[in-house]
């Protein structure tokens, strides 16, 4: 059989040709077979890709996607692109948190009060609240308020206070009070809950106390004697005075008078001086009451007065009785007598 060389020249080329196409198609399929469809959702927007890229990071670098640092992305960077993938990347936005008076700029990709306390790792107590409250929905530049909520125990003593008796005395003059037994305050310690908001108190209750030591009481007796037996019977009085009591009579170491000087022998109040006029500070007795002077000292007693005279040295609880006699006045001396102001 004979060999035709323009018939293998002309299969030749054929063969190429179709080598070349069978590669190249093979290639095209190849290719195609890594593409994938890819959906980008970036702060709420969205991107469709078709890339033959192996990793996100790579498809996002070929497509020149950026994000910020801190963002959200719902795929770790070096996953393997497939085919119908769907990619989340969320930008951090700023908020500002507000605790105990202290703002604070912070980002966060979440939406929510509680996510975006979460993302900053604020620690929040059992207590503790936020304005707006943790489960609501917030915008970008909006202020979360942290309300940190404390119970604190304190003690503290308290005094409690002693009380007063009062026992009537039928042997005690009226208008005279007698101490039987001190007074003294009782202390109890208190145990008190406290509810502090940031710090300032808003609330306190009292849990218990605990008594130290009790109160006691103040024990007083009051006069309510108002009868001196006299020579002339029983005479009613509406106060007894214990006095310092001194003597004096018209002599001139007494008044400093002479007969025959102005005023002499006449009394601060104008009458003359006479048995049973005495001299007081009219600030404690005031001139014209009645009186009735006792002796203390088992002697016999002055007897009714009237107070009508003043003099220099008789001030406070000092009487000058008035004698005739100088010796009288000599032998009484200074005692003391206790002044009984009668009523009238």
């Amino acid at each position: 059989m004979e060999n035709h060389p323009s018939k293998m020249a002309w299969k030749i080329p054929v063969i190429i040709f179709l080598a070349i196409a069978l590669t190249v198609s093979l290639g095209l399929y190849f290719y195609q077979g890594n593409l994938a469809k890819v959906t980008i959702k970036l702060n709420g927007g969205e991107i469709n890709l078709t890339s033959n890229a192996n990793t996100l990071e790579e498809l996002l670098h070929n497509e020149n996607i950026t994000f910020e640092k801190g963002a959200y992305i719902s795929h770790p960077l070096d996953v393997e692109l497939r085919d119908d993938m769907v990619v989340v990347i969320k930008n951090p936005k700023i908020y500002t948190v507000e605790a105990n008076g202290t703002l604070v700029e912070v980002k966060s990709t979440s939406h929510t009060v509680k996510g975006v306390l979460a993302d900053i790792g604020a620690d929040l107590g059992e207590k503790d609240f936020t304005n707006p409250k943790l489960d609501d929905v917030i915008s970008p530049g909006n202020t979360i308020e942290i309300f940190k909520v404390e119970e604190v125990f304190e003690t503290y003593d308290e005094v409690i206070p002693y009380q007063k008796v009062v026992n009537k005395n039928p042997k005690l003059d009226i208008g005279t009070t007698k101490t039987i037994q001190e007074g003294k305050d009782g202390l109890k310690k208190v145990i008190v809950k406290k509810e502090l908001i940031n710090g300032r108190e808003v609330s306190s209750e009292i849990l218990g106390a605990e008594i130290i030591s009790d109160p006691v009481s103040e024990i007083e007796e009051r006069g309510t004697k108002d009868i001196i037996v006299t020579s002339r019977g029983n005479v009613s009085y509406r106060k007894a005075i214990t006095m310092t009591a001194t003597a004096y009579d018209l002599s001139f170491e007494s008044t400093g008078k002479r007969p025959g000087d102005k005023y002499y022998g006449i009394t601060a109040s104008g009458t003359k001086a006479r048995p049973g006029v005495v001299a007081v500070d009219p600030r404690v007795i005031p001139l014209g009451t009645k009186l009735y002077v006792q002796s203390l000292d088992g002697t016999k007693d002055y007897g009714f007065a009237i107070a009508e005279d003043t003099g220099g040295a008789i001030k406070g609880n000092k009487i000058d009785l008035f004698f005739e006699d100088s010796q009288d006045v000599y032998k009484f001396g200074r005692r003391k007598v206790k002044v009984y102001i009668l009523n009238d």
